[in-house]
Order: structure tokens, then sequence, then C-alpha cells
């Protein structure tokens, strides 16, 4: 996940030299993942030739706010990959989680593709999966682009900005997007 999220705006902010971001980012996506998206089940990975190359980590309705266990299990990871950002970073995931939507909906927290498999539609695919599932629970989706980007990606997913959220701190912004179900066909 590191090397997808390399050239992202915030979190390019968050670990400014490039020499060590992979390796500090690292010792955030892997614990993040395994201590919290991975135990809620929803998880999937797409790839080519039996390899692991795209991950959308999914959490179920409810279930988006991290555990106070898990964030005690990541603040020392954390301090050591931001630094002297990491106050700032606190500032701007407590923004962000002021926004999140009340509404029960499933919640993208990342969707990864390694760069030399981008454009290959491992992370399309990673989407089609979860969101025909929340069409037919009639469940709507919701996540937050940090790269203004990728919005136009996620609309052709039926994801809609509903804000453009400055951050805190001198952090970038990021685009926050809902998604309705769509209705069945037939």
């Amino acid at each position: 996940m590191a090397r997808a999220f390399y050239d992202d705006p915030i979190w390019s902010w968050l670990v400014a030299d490039p020499a060590t971001r992979i390796e500090r980012l690292s010792r955030v996506f892997d614990p993040m993942a395994r201590h919290v998206h991975l135990p809620r089940g929803l998880s999937e990975v797409a790839g080519r030739d039996g390899a692991t190359e795209a991950v959308a980590l999914w959490d179920p309705p409810g279930t988006w706010r991290v555990p106070l266990s898990a964030q005690l299990r990541q603040a020392l990871p954390l301090l050591r990959a931001f630094g002297r950002r990491t106050l700032a970073a606190a500032r701007a995931l407590s923004a962000m989680e002021a926004r999140h939507p009340k509404r029960p909906h499933y919640y993208l927290a990342f969707l990864a593709t390694d760069p030399p498999a981008q454009g290959h539609g491992l992370g399309g695919a990673l989407l089609r999966s979860r969101l025909e599932r929340c069409d037919a629970e009639r469940m709507p989706a919701y996540l937050e682009s940090s790269k203004e980007a990728n919005v136009p990606y996620y609309e052709r997913f039926g994801f809609e900005v509903t804000e453009r959220l400055e951050l805190p701190g001198g952090c970038p912004p990021v685009w926050l997007m809902w998604r309705d179900p769509r209705p069945a066909d037939g």
C-alpha cells in the first residue's frame, strides 16, 4: 500500500522525505490493515498471475471508527512515521472523523494498487465487487479521496463529492464522496 500512496498529496505532506516515504508509510499501513481493517472481514485483494497487486479495505456499516485499543497499538508507529507532523496528522484525522456520515454505510478506508499494476482494472474490479453487494443490500458507500485526480475515477462508480474538506495545519484537502445504492435491474 505504501507504494500506491507514495505520490498522494496528504501522505506526501505527512512524510515529506521521498527517500524514506515508502518505508515510513509501511509502518502506518501494515499495522492499520492488520489490526483494524482485515479483522473486519471485508477486505479484498486482486492481482495478475497469482500476485497481490491491489487491495480494497472496507469497513462494514457502523464499524468505521478505529477502536481505542488499535489507536494505542498504532501510536508509536505513527509517531515514528510522521515525526513532527504526528499532531497535524491527528488534527486532520479528527477533522475527517467530524464530517464522517452518521447514516449506516460501507466505508472504503483504502483502495490501493501497486503502481506497475495501475491501469489494468484491478481497483475497478475490487470496487465493483463490493458496490454490487452494497446495491443488493440497499446500503450506501462512503470514501474520502485524498487525491483530486481520483475524484473522476470514483464518480464513474457512482460516487458523488459531498464536500471538499479543508484540513487544518496546512494539510492538503480531502474530497468526501458518497454513493447511494443503485436500484436493482428489472
